[in-house]
């Protein structure tokens, strides 16, 4: 009750301070008993306010009528007062604070009419206001009926009785259309009785014509004119701030140059977004805007032409007046610059994205365009996210065509650069590898590099059944896919947000048509017996094959290289093949076997640039390149000369055969020279022993646990492939593993460092190996005496006796050196064959290693095949 009882103090003071009749200050009058009453009646009453609660705006409003009047005290002490008025919250405050000076605006408007219609002689007995405070000192209640009149009520006396309403009163007001009188004598006024609503309208027009030089239905039309990119009358482009604005010799308020800066922020960007249209349209002619960017073109020009839409819309309603209340009062044009901002609400969201699109796509296209508008796409909104998918199934349109006529039918119809696909020409064997990369720079986001890969593939698969196996049947693969998946196969099948049809459609493609694939290669071409073959013929595999072709060919190639014959060695090849079981093999892979001579230098040998070749046709030579032939040739090279020094072991051993020693020529020697020859013989036959022991376990390892072993790993790995790029990489393992364990690269590069230092050995060799021929002829022996012999063999044991310590030494060396270097190698299998090498740990290889420095050298193989030579 305390709380209440202030409100209405406060009430009270407010309306005696506001409808004093003293002109004096508000802080000294003092109160007007008829004023009291007056208020305490308004407080009785019931009024209905008819607009819309703004406290703010109904204080500004008394604020600056005071200003107007001329009364600036007033309007400052108002302005104290509603601040503190405002300030005012928690118990005991008033909370419908506009209600109040909504009440306080209506009385003092009320006293003014009242004022002017007793002064006016043409309003003699005129109709007092509704709340006249001169009807007897009573105010009059206000109620309304269900015609939605507003009723006068009982009057309240000074003692708050309700007395009737007074005949005098009633016989005073005049008889309008706005009044009735029912039988019951209650008289029935209108809502508006003095079309106070059209003359505020009529007075706000007017401030608004004096505070304007431009009528808002002119900068309306500009600002229309302004969002289609053309200059208006006032309003016009200025490049100094890169936008529309108002000419600044117009005068108006502040805040309406503020709105059209902000509404024109549209023709801005309507201007950047429809110039860049206009620059794509024109290269279209030269061919410099790709499928994708003609697409967002298209896409673009059609979001204008809703907004052309709008603004016909627009332009319309701006030249129809506003619908009032009375039919007698005109308001000016429906389309005001609030109204407008409305109505651009929506536009200008969606005119900033395509700007923002517009900035971003310029130097891009094709796939890198696609994903740099999907990564817009990603918004909360609905509004913009429901946009940007509309665009973006326009935009991507022509890149999941490409997509789609790449996976189902291998076609790249890429004329721009576009795709994240790019294919280049080359040659039928380098079709697999090289004809087709992945474009990283034009892949979009939203497809994932993995299923990239897979539309790689397939297409690749595709293109290479149709060149290189000239297989038609894939089409068939192609179409049960796209039905597997409930796909179609024409154009348009696919589009932008369909990313999981898309992945299930390549999935089932590439697995569909890699399958065709693999079958077309193994059954039709044969590649798993092809590579049988090159492993026993080229890998050495076939045992009484490359013995009989290295018995019938060791003396053509015991010559100069450049004297030797290749259709010669090619008949002398038939014949080993007629000659060994090589003869039952498939004519086909026989006739891809040939002779190769490679490039040979001064004084190499035949058995220096012989070596073994297969043609690998199309489709073969996809995995059988050049550079993996050259590979093949290595290790055929290797495993030749590992033969050739198996071969001059075994020539050597028949020249030390024990039945040679007991000859008759050994009989005639003195004693001292059967004895000392019995020592070097038995010198030879141990140095002998090391080499043959080291080449049998070396070849056991190649053969067995190198090239067997990978053969076995590579099938299974043949078996268990599923797409083309499985195989090759299989088959590049296999070849990995074989040049791995066999330690190739270094072999090579010992042999070439080798070549050079023994070339003087070489010929130092030649040398002595006739020199002693020449002292051990038996003729020469027998004719001499026997002082003679004894002294001639004596200085031939003593130099052979030399040779073969230096042969030892330096084989032991190498030997050691090659061991030491074994268990340093990542491979486990080379552990394994130091062990068998070195079981009793005699050469210690450790020790060798210091001799060496750590040089790894096993040159000692060409070492072995030229001193057994």
């Amino acid at each position: 009750m305390e709380d209440d009882r202030r409100v209405g103090d406060l009430v009270r003071e407010l309306v005696h301070r506001l409808h004093n009749n003293s002109s004096s200050s508000l802080s000294n009058s003092k109160p007007n008993p008829s004023n009291v009453k007056y208020a305490t009646r308004i407080l009785s009453s019931r009024m209905t306010p008819s607009i819309a609660a703004d406290e703010a705006a109904m204080a500004y409003s008394i604020k600056s009528q005071l200003v107007k009047q001329g009364k600036l005290s007033d309007a400052l002490s108002f302005a104290d007062l509603y601040s503190k008025f405002a300030s005012k919250n928690g118990p005991g405050s008033v909370n419908n604070k506009w209600a109040v000076l909504y009440l306080l605006k209506v009385i003092s408007e009320d006293r003014k009419s009242n004022l002017k219609l007793q002064s006016d002689s043409s309003f003699s007995g005129g109709l007092p206001t509704l709340f006249e405070p001169e009807t007897n000192g009573h105010l009059a209640r206000v109620t309304k009926d269900s015609s939605g009149f507003s009723r006068l009520g009982k009057n309240l006396d000074d003692d708050g009785n309700d007395d009737a309403v007074s005949n005098d009163n009633v016989n005073g007001l005049r008889h309008s259309n706005s009044t009735k009188f029912n039988n019951g004598g209650v008289l029935l006024v209108s809502k508006d009785p003095e079309n106070l609503r059209d003359i505020a309208y009529r007075e706000f027009a007017v401030i608004v014509k004096e505070e304007n030089d431009v009528s808002e239905e002119v900068l309306v039309r500009d600002v229309l004119y302004a969002c289609q990119g053309i200059d208006g009358k006032y309003v016009k482009f200025n490049e100094t701030i890169d936008g529309y604005a108002l000419l600044d010799s117009i005068r108006v308020p502040k805040p309406t140059k503020i709105m059209i800066r902000k509404l024109c922020e549209l023709g801005w960007l309507f201007k950047k977004v429809k110039g860049y249209i206009s620059e794509s349209m024109y290269k279209f002619q030269d061919e410099d805007v790709g499928t994708v960017a003609q697409a967002f073109c298209a896409a673009l020009q059609d979001e204008l032409s809703e907004y052309y839409k709008l603004l016909a819309v627009l332009q319309s309603q701006s030249m129809n007046p506003i619908p009032l209340v009375s039919d007698n009062a005109t308001s000016g044009n429906y389309l005001s610059l609030r109204r407008l901002s409305v109505w651009f609400a929506e536009p200008m969201v969606k005119m900033r994205l395509m700007a923002v699109l517009v900035d971003s796509c310029k130097a891009l296209k094709g796939g890198a365009m696609a994903g740099a508008i999907h990564m817009h796409a990603q918004h909360g909104d609905p509004l913009l996210h429901g946009f940007m998918k509309r665009l973006l199934r326009r935009v991507c349109s022509p890149l999941f065509e490409m997509v789609r006529s790449w996976v189902l039918e291998g076609e790249l119809e890429d004329i721009f650069s576009e795709f994240f696909v790019l294919g280049q020409s080359v040659k039928a064997e380098s079709l697999w590898r090289e004809g087709y990369k992945l474009h990283p720079a034009m892949l979009p986001s939203f497809i994932s590099q993995s299923l990239a890969r897979r539309i790689l593939r397939t297409g690749k698969s595709i293109n290479f059944l149709r060149v290189c196996c000239e297989d038609r049947t894939w089409a068939d693969a192609a179409t049960q896919a796209a039905a597997a998946t409930g796909t179609t196969t024409r154009r348009g099948g696919l589009g932008y947000g369909e990313t999981d049809a898309l992945e299930s459609l390549v999935t089932e493609a590439a697995k569909r048509i890699d399958k065709h694939l693999m079958d077309v290669v193994y059954n039709r071409y044969r590649f798993k017996e092809h590579c049988l073959a090159i492993k026993r013929y080229l890998l050495l595999g076939q045992g009484d094959f490359v013995q009989y072709l290295m018995d019938i060919v060791g003396p053509e190639l015991s010559e100069p290289a450049n004297t030797i014959s290749s259709f010669k060695l090619s008949g002398l090849l038939e014949s080993a093949i007629r000659s060994s079981n090589a003869q039952y093999d498939d004519p086909d892979v026989l006739d891809r076997l040939r002779v190769k001579m490679m490039p040979h230098s001064s004084g190499d040998r035949g058995w220096d640039v012989f070596s073994l070749d297969y043609d690998a046709r199309i489709p073969l030579n996809t995995v059988f390149t050049g550079s993996i032939m050259a590979k093949y040739l290595r290790i055929f090279n290797f495993l030749w000369k590992l033969r050739r020094v198996e071969h001059a072991l075994i020539g050597a051993w028949k020249t030390m055969k024990p039945n040679l020693i007991t000859s008759h020529f050994f009989t005639k020697l003195p004693k001292a020279v059967k004895f000392r020859l019995i020592l070097t013989s038995r010198r030879c036959q141990v140095l002998w022993n090391e080499m043959n022991h080291f080449l049998t376990n070396l070849q056991y390892y190649i053969m067995f646990e190198v090239l067997e072993v990978s053969w076995a790993n590579f099938s299974d790995e043949m078996e268990a492939a599923k797409d083309l790029d499985d195989l090759l990489a299989a088959h590049d393992k296999y070849l990995h593993s074989i040049v791995e364990k066999s330690l190739l690269d270094r072999l090579y590069e010992g042999i070439y460092e080798f070549q050079a230092r023994t070339m003087e050995d070489k010929k130092m060799e030649g040398v002595k190996h006739s020199r002693s021929k020449k002292n051990m002829d038996s003729d020469s022996w027998e004719s001499e005496g026997r002082k003679a012999i004894t002294q001639r063999a004596g200085d031939f044991l003593k130099n052979t006796g030399q040779d073969i310590d230096g042969v030892s030494k330096e084989y032991s060396l190498l030997f050691k050196g090659f061991l030491s270097q074994l268990p340093v190698q990542q491979h486990i299998d080379l552990k394994f064959l130091m062990f068998r090498l070195d079981f009793t740990e005699f050469y210690g290889f450790h020790v060798a290693y210091d001799i060496m420095g750590g040089r790894h050298d096993v040159t000692f193989l060409y070492i072995i095949s030229f001193r057994l030579d």
